[in-house]
């Protein structure tokens, strides 16, 4: 401290001087044409410095270091470090990790593989301890985390927080454990797609301060209202920019920030990560300058980071510097002030975890089912991850029916192999193949959907085999990307990953079917997302509570309960 006040008096001279710059200011939303000092990687404040080095930024356009307020580093696919590499190239300098995928795979081990790769990345890699593992209490995967497994935690570097509180039930039914661990922190976030009225504000009133999940500016507006962070998702299924980017004013933006929260390394390399936010939100209206601010100082002041966020006296100088035109493009990142240069990085050695399985892919017996009549059917929603709760018949009672798209999906518990859970999907469009993975939110069993048994069967083989991976099947047809790393990323460069991605996706697309339909499966196991879901158990209807069969009888008890909810 004695150092900074000093340069910043001008009595020693800074380290950097960066001149030249048309700095953006998340504080007033405006621009100056400035320059600005760092010593030890902080700003030093606006104006000319005496500096041991000069740098002219050449009028080029500045922006703080962009942040991602919710993110789960798993669900692209890469390893912390190959992570860090692609999204540090595309403006990022923070993202606020939530670790519930592997740490539902490996319970406290999984959290601390997360934190222990921090000292060597890119970015500034902040947890937010996994609240919600298992994501439901009958949703058991391979760990059990309660509020005293995590306080441990607190107290260690890049920890700040709770993450999304799933269980709104044991929220708003006070729920003693869920209360212990949303008291661990000031800072908890939360997850309650749909929830709204007074639940809400029980919700709200609990200690929950945020929501990713809203898909209606509606739904939005009313947590705005009662006080919630709002942040926007863009992932590669979830994508809600467009329907909530009227909430974003003068008056709320501080209040609103970007999130990507699962988003595959093929997304992120080809359209970006935060950046992209910031260009799409701008397209459905946002103003440019706000939008800027969401990525920078909202998440910032959010998470209570007086350090970063702006390029202020006494804040570290991340920041990028942008392309010249309108368009928000990178086109060199800065972080503590100097260039973030991941691509010329070396993955440091560090042993990753390796899965083994329980399960065997299943027999003809495993994925037998009834199904001459009505049914419940799951139902997918593009570009979101909520489910429709759908009544078919299955035309003479046969599954596959693919004349009226309805494909078996199949859960295997993998950790104990001891349960096939078999239900139907409406959605895939696949005429023919079968696709499996063992990235299947959040207790990651391995989860599979296609238009036969066998091909079912194989795939899921392929998966086992690999120790988890992505896996398309179509005839005699093959493709496989491995995920060594605890059964969900990938132990390649983020380049090899995303050209064995692009393999896998390309035979999956010649099934006929959606895009992406990998992340659509990954999903259609989480039990806390609305309405109908796919467990080991079998089918579970969210909002009820409870498992329902897949058999669809009317008068029955499970129809009176899904009739009501529906009116």
């Amino acid at each position: 401290m004695d150092r900074l006040i000093a340069a910043a008096r001008g009595e020693v001279p800074a380290d950097l001087l960066f001149t030249d710059a048309e700095l953006f200011n998340p504080f007033t939303c405006s621009w100056e044409s400035t320059s600005f000092g760092v010593k030890d990687g902080i700003v030093l404040g606006t104006g000319l410095f005496h500096a041991r080095q000069t740098c002219s930024l050449k009028h080029a356009r500045v922006v703080p270091g962009l942040i991602d307020a919710h993110v789960h580093v798993e669900s692209s696919l890469l390893t912390p470090y190959e992570y860090a590499r692609l999204v540090s190239s595309h403006g990022t300098t923070t993202v606020i990790a939530d670790p519930h995928e592997i740490a539902n795979v490996l319970g406290s081990a999984g959290i601390r593989y997360m934190l222990a790769a921090r000292p060597a990345l890119s970015i500034d890699l902040l947890i937010m301890l996994p609240s919600c593992v298992p994501a439901t209490p009958d949703d058991l995967g391979g760990a059990v985390l309660n509020a005293g497994d995590l306080k441990p935690f607190l107290d260690l570097d890049g920890v700040v927080g709770i993450g999304e509180m799933m269980n709104v039930p044991g929220v708003i039914g006070n729920d003693p454990e869920v209360t212990r661990k949303c008291a661990l922190s000031p800072i908890v976030d939360g997850h309650a797609p749909l929830l709204s009225g007074h639940s809400l504000d029980a919700y709200v009133l609990a200690g929950i301060q945020s929501d990713h999940e809203c898909t209606s500016a509606g739904e939005a507006r009313e947590r705005l209202d009662r006080g919630m962070y709002l942040y926007l998702r863009e992932g590669s299924t979830e994508q809600n920019l467009k329907a909530l980017a009227s909430v974003v004013s003068r008056c709320t933006v501080s209040r609103c920030s970007f999130a990507t929260d699962d988003r595959h390394a093929d997304l992120l390399a080809k359209a970006g990560h935060i950046d992209d936010c910031i260009r799409k939100a701008v397209e459905y209206g946002v103003d440019p300058d706000d939008a800027i601010r969401m990525a920078t100082l909202s998440p910032a002041e959010r998470f209570r980071l007086i350090d970063r966020g702006a390029l202020a006296p006494g804040r570290r100088a991340d920041f990028c510097v942008l392309e010249k035109g309108s368009v928000f493009t990178v086109r060199q990142t800065f972080r503590g002030g100097r260039t973030a240069d991941a691509e010329g990085r070396e993955m440091p050695p560090m042993p990753h975890p390796v899965r083994t399985y329980a399960c065997t892919a299943p027999d003809r017996h495993d994925l037998a089912i009834r199904a001459d009549g009505p049914c419940r059917v799951i139902g997918l929603v593009p570009g979101q991850i909520l489910t429709d709760s759908l009544i078919l018949s299955p035309t003479a009672g046969i599954v596959p029916d693919l004349d009226e798209d309805l494909l078996k999906v199949v859960v295997c518990d993998a950790y104990r192999g001891s349960r096939y859970g078999v239900g139907l999907v409406h959605g895939f469009g696949f005429t023919s193949g079968a696709i499996a993975t063992s990235v299947a939110h959040d207790a990651h069993n391995i989860i599979a959907v296609g238009t036969s048994d066998q091909e079912i069967t194989r795939a899921i083989d392929q998966v086992i085999g690999a120790h988890g991976a992505l896996a398309a099947v179509l005839k005699e047809r093959t493709a496989v990307l491995p995920l060594e790393c605890a059964g969900l990323m990938s132990v390649l460069p983020y380049q090899q990953v995303v050209a064995d991605l692009d393999l896998v996706n390309d035979l999956a697309t010649d099934m006929g079917g959606i895009c992406d339909p990998f992340m659509y499966l990954s999903f259609l196991g989480l039990p806390v997302i609305p309405h109908l879901r796919i467990t080991p158990g079998g089918l579970f209807d969210v909002d009820a509570q409870h498992p329902v069969p897949l058999r669809y009888i009317e008068g029955d008890e499970w129809t009176d309960q899904i009739s009501e909810k529906r009116e």
